[in-house]
């Protein structure tokens, strides 16, 4: 792998670990603002909400532009973001910075995922996914705890400075290390709605929002089903954080190896295996040592399928970055309505599993959605498949 791909996958890191670290930092901020504890959890949705929506739009308004230099100004935007979310008094400028530094992380997914496929090739993009979608899973492992940490030492102001110190680095490492090719994402928008129009790509678009949404569905609830339902200690459950995020990290990088040879399998076989696994952890919850198993399994398993993903929705339209910027959009519904659906079922008095549950629906319902493409793929291999000659026409054809 080029250096240029693990730079914008520490960036991807950076931006993530802004998205996911307000969940440790709620009460700081709720009492340095003044505001209610729920008040600030909708931080989190106002951010998912502003990758859903933005990034495409400021992707096509970028269009004209350099990629190094989109990039440049992308990061240079969300360390703006970053700066006024330390600097805020008052909720409304937090939230309109999240907003800022929301729209700026959607355009640079979408943007750094054609730039890598640019610098490896079509038959590496599974590898170089898996390196950019490393930075999302070693955030998944370090950013929350580790904010939660500065926050608690430093307050919850110090860990947007530190995010934002570390993107002003990307900046820099980006202007040395990725090639000024003076490459513009120039879009022909009639042949982009032409790819759009094709349903195998809002499949691929629905497969990975109902697999990020089944993960997180369960995830979001992880803490109470330990120490609530699987009598865990609260001093243990950090350690089965750090247990899910070392297996997330190990699954990131064994799928990201085969994801070019082997997409469409791995996608199937893992969508299978959640749903398995995530139907096995709700009938034993209550139980610690399937829970731990379980764990182990959902880290493997689950968001590992990320570079599968996105390397499917390459094939089947194409690697500009307005594709991939309406995948990060995909990823963030998943974010959006899987943490919400879990929390309903268990505002419905369905209990602890009822997350676990949901989740397990959601994934069957992705492998479903893998069936018009498969079908689609066997319809067209046996095409290609040469008709042999009847030895009467080959009879014929020696008489001709």
């Amino acid at each position: 792998m080029p250096v240029a791909v693990y730079v914008l996958g520490v960036a991807i890191f950076a931006i993530n670990t802004t998205e996911i670290m307000v969940a440790g930092l709620i009460p700081g901020i709720s009492s340095g603002l003044g505001v209610s504890i729920s008040a600030v959890g909708y931080l989190i949705s106002i951010f998912a909400l502003g990758m859903v929506v933005g990034g495409p739009f400021l992707t096509v308004a970028m269009r004209n532009l350099p990629s190094k230099r989109s990039l440049i100004w992308l990061l240079a935007v969300f360390v703006v973001g970053q700066s006024v979310g330390a600097l805020a008094q008052d909720y409304w400028v937090l939230a309109v910075a999240r907003v800022v530094t929301a729209l700026a992380a959607s355009a640079f997914f979408g943007l750094a995922a054609a730039v890598c496929v640019r610098l490896v090739g079509a038959e590496r993009r599974g590898r170089a996914m898996s390196v950019l979608y490393g930075g999302i899973t070693i955030a998944q492992v370090v950013s929350l705890p580790g904010a939660t940490f500065i926050g608690q030492h430093l307050g919850w102001r110090a860990s947007f400075w530190i995010v934002g110190a570390l993107a002003l680095v990307c900046i820099v490492a980006v202007a040395l290390m990725v090639p000024d090719r003076r490459e513009t994402e120039t879009l022909d928008m009639s042949a982009e709605i032409q790819v759009l129009r094709n349903a195998r790509l809002w499949g691929a678009y629905a497969t990975n929002a109902l697999v990020i949404g089944a993960i997180l569905a369960g995830f979001s609830y992880l803490s109470p089903i330990f120490t609530d339902a699987g009598g865990f200690s609260e001093s243990t459950v950090p350690v089965l954080f750090a247990v899910y995020g070392v297996a997330t990290v190990v699954g990131n990088t064994v799928v990201g190896r085969y994801a070019d040879r082997y997409m469409r399998p791995i996608l199937l076989c893992g969508l299978t295996a959640l749903t398995l696994v995530l139907v096995g952890f709700a009938l034993t919850l209550t139980h610690q040592v399937p829970a731990v198993v379980a764990t182990v399994l959902l880290g493997l398993i689950g968001l590992p399928l990320n570079p599968a993903m996105a390397t499917r929705v390459m094939s089947v339209s194409n690697n500009g970055a307005l594709v991939n910027a309406l995948n990060g959009s995909a990823i963030n519904v998943g974010v959006t309505i899987g943490p919400w659906l879990g929390g309903l079922g268990i505002s419905a008095g369905m209990g602890l599993s009822a997350p676990l549950w949901i989740g397990a629906v959601m994934a069957f319902v992705g492998v479903i959605t893998l069936i018009p493409d498969f079908r689609q793929r066997v319809g067209a291999a046996a095409q290609s498949v040469p008709v042999p000659s009847t030895p009467a026409t080959e009879d014929t054809g020696k008489a001709t």
